[in-house]
């Protein structure tokens, strides 16, 4: 199994669907608290985007479904980033979540950017932050720009 596990838990009752099997729209919040988990374990809280005014949009997520997963199965959900911008702080994400049993069950990728929550604009993050972003786990096929 992955390493950069950032949430863990169990499938509940409201998250399955008419075919007895977890939800489609469950995979991305599973995903997205897996992504704060790990920006929260950074030093970048809920508390602090909101301090800056800034928040995160996405434009694009991608859902591969490989194993179904059921009512009250335990799910482990991995987080790295495979794609950087560092002018104008787009990014790309990769989530693996497994089974209890280890078994990949699907793959979402999700493309972003940070937002100004106030002028509701695309934003740079602070040069500060630059720093904590770095420390995010990479892909193995991992690119930055920087140009």
């Amino acid at each position: 199994m992955e390493s950069n596990i950032f949430y863990e838990g169990q499938v509940l009752w409201s998250q399955i669907d008419a075919n007895v099997h977890l939800r489609h729209s469950a995979y991305a919040d599973f995903c997205a608290q897996a992504r704060s988990n790990m920006l929260n374990q950074l030093g970048l809280s809920l508390e602090e985007f909101n301090k800056r005014k800034i928040g995160p949009i996405l434009f694009r997520e991608e859902l591969n479904y490989l194993r179904e997963i059921g009512l009250d199965e335990r799910i482990k959900v991995s987080v790295v980033i495979t794609k950087y911008n560092v002018q104008n702080s787009r990014f790309s994400f990769r989530h693996e979540i497994y089974k209890e049993n280890g078994i990949k069950a699907a793959v979402v990728v999700v493309d972003g950017a940070w937002m100004n929550i106030i002028e509701r604009k695309l934003t740079k993050i602070p040069d500060e932050w630059q720093d904590i972003l770095r420390k995010i786990p990479k892909s193995d096929d991992y690119t930055e720009i920087d140009s």
